[in-house]
């Protein structure tokens, strides 16, 4: 309800009389017109915290774009090429503030990988060098012992042939360590030929191979074949040669009979060898890809799964060894070359 009073005025604008005092009945709002009343009252308590946040946001990717967006991307490209280990670039920013100090930092750090990486390929050559040179220069002491050792072993006294029986079998030793320094140099130059390789050979080329030395061994042999595709970029003859030492080796610790397991992945194949031996205790399944390590007392060099491992990785997969229920399982990965 509205209350006023009207007056009469002259023309000095003084008021005339008492007055009179109408009351007016304002007319009721509809609903549809409360609601909007409600609403246009209620808007600004609504309006002020999200025009509010809305600055807020809009200061924060203004933010972002000049000043993090930049050295962020930066920072994200360094660091997919430090995984690749590429170390042939650097980290520049202009900025004197948090992020630019960051990318100083990440510089340094860069520099860093960089020269110990630089470090440790100048010990792999020199070692390389190293054993090249032991290794050729042990063959003329070597080929002077073998010569005595034959003379040793026409003697008449007997005592002076055994003798030599033995030396033959440690100079025959230091020949195989000989030889095998001198492949693993070549093997760690070694790299993979990619081509397109039938599955479907490959696998038949492997269950032939893997028939033969078990055969020879009095094992079984069976193969299981979950491949897909007709052929895969590949490098055939290197995973040949990891098979060849993985099934040798299976052989030589199984009961009585070895599986191979051919499975193809989104990222390339994977063969695991499984054999019913005894299985490996916890020393042995951490050191069995490194060189010359065995646990057997024979002459054995114990180069087979690290051949294996270090071949693998050049084909940029990797090599596994566990113990199973039933055994033991050695499982290589051979990455497929998708470029």
């Amino acid at each position: 309800m509205e209350e006023s009073y009207y007056y009469l005025t002259n023309e000095q604008g003084e008021r005339l009389g008492k007055g009179n005092f109408i009351v007016k009945d304002p007319a009721p709002l509809s609903s549809r017109d409360q609601r909007i009343v409600d609403v246009l009252e209620a808007l600004p308590a609504v309006t002020t915290p999200l025009y509010s946040a809305l600055c807020i946001l809009a200061a924060a990717l203004l933010f972002y774009r000049n000043k993090l967006k930049k050295p962020l991307a930066e920072l994200s490209l360094s660091s997919e090429k430090i995984s690749r280990n590429d170390l042939n670039f650097t980290v520049a920013s202009d900025k004197d503030d948090e992020m630019g100090r960051l990318c100083e930092s990440f510089e340094t750090m860069r520099g860093a990988l960089e020269k110990n990486f630089s470090g440790m390929w100048q010990k792999m050559e020199e070692r390389k060098r190293l054993n090249a040179a032991f290794a050729h220069d042990l063959r003329t002491p070597l080929t002077v012992l073998k010569g005595y050792n034959e003379i040793l072993q026409a003697d008449g006294d007997e005592q002076t042939r055994n003798t030599a029986v033995i030396m033959q079998r440690h100079i025959l030793r230091l020949e195989n360590y000989v030889d095998t320094m001198s492949r693993l140099r070549r093997l760690e130059d070694t790299q993979p030929d990619y081509k397109q390789t039938p599955l479907k050979a490959l696998a038949a080329s492997l269950r032939e191979s893997g028939e033969i030395i078990c055969q020879r061994e009095g094992k079984r042999f069976s193969m299981r074949n979950r491949t897909t595709s007709p052929a895969l970029p590949l490098d055939g003859n290197l995973i040949s040669q990891v098979y060849g030492n993985l099934i040798t080796n299976a052989v030589r610790y199984a009961e009585s009979q070895t599986e191979l397991c051919i499975e193809e992945t989104p990222e390339g194949l994977l063969l695991s060898v499984l054999d019913d031996g005894d299985g490996f205790d916890k020393i042995v399944l951490e050191k069995a890809t490194e060189p010359y390590f065995t646990k057997e007392k024979a002459d054995h060099l114990g180069l087979g799964l690290y051949i294996g491992k270090v071949l693998c990785e050049h084909h940029g997969g990797w090599l596994r060894i566990e113990n199973t229920p039933s055994g033991t399982k050695v499982t290589a990965f051979f990455r497929a070359d998708r470029i």
